[in-house]
């Protein structure tokens, strides 16, 4: 499969306004396995003052949180959704930060791209990142 390069993106304004505004963030993929990077960036998003949202298939607690298998089944209010998943899954993700109605940035992580996908989601009012790393980006802008 071929990388795509993003053509829906945001900026650093923008981002910035994005991490002093929201509040939750659902972590899609967030292993429990401390190595991986989203354990990483959740970690670091959670001591820097944000709600996590660990969304994983297995496991009942991850960081302290609740894990829930999917965003849907989230009964809390979502702010944000970062993604560690393939692209592949980021249509399904978009309709359901669509149909949630409260998700207001998607954000994929770094070498994560799916232009349609994310137009879907910025076709629908909500910000959208891809390709950048949300603790790498955090560090630099706040």
């Amino acid at each position: 499969m071929e990388c795509e390069f993003p053509t829906v993106n945001s900026n650093k304004e923008e981002m910035k306004e994005i991490f002093n505004t929201v509040k939750t963030i659902a972590i899609l993929g967030l292993s429990p396995n401390e190595s991986k990077a989203s354990y990483r960036v959740a970690k670091y998003l959670q001591e820097a003052g944000y709600r996590i949202i660990p969304v994983y298939p297995k496991e009942e607690i991850i960081l302290g949180e609740k894990v829930y298998r999917s965003l849907a089944e989230i009964p809390l209010e979502v702010d944000m959704v970062d993604i560690f998943r393939k692209p592949a899954a980021f249509d399904a993700i978009a309709d359901a930060c669509i149909a949630r109605g409260d998700v207001k940035v998607f954000w994929g992580q770094v070498g994560l791209v799916n232009n349609d996908a994310a137009q879907k989601a910025k076709d629908a009012g909500i910000k959208v990142i891809q390709n950048y790393c949300a603790m790498v980006e955090h560090r630099e802008l706040i």
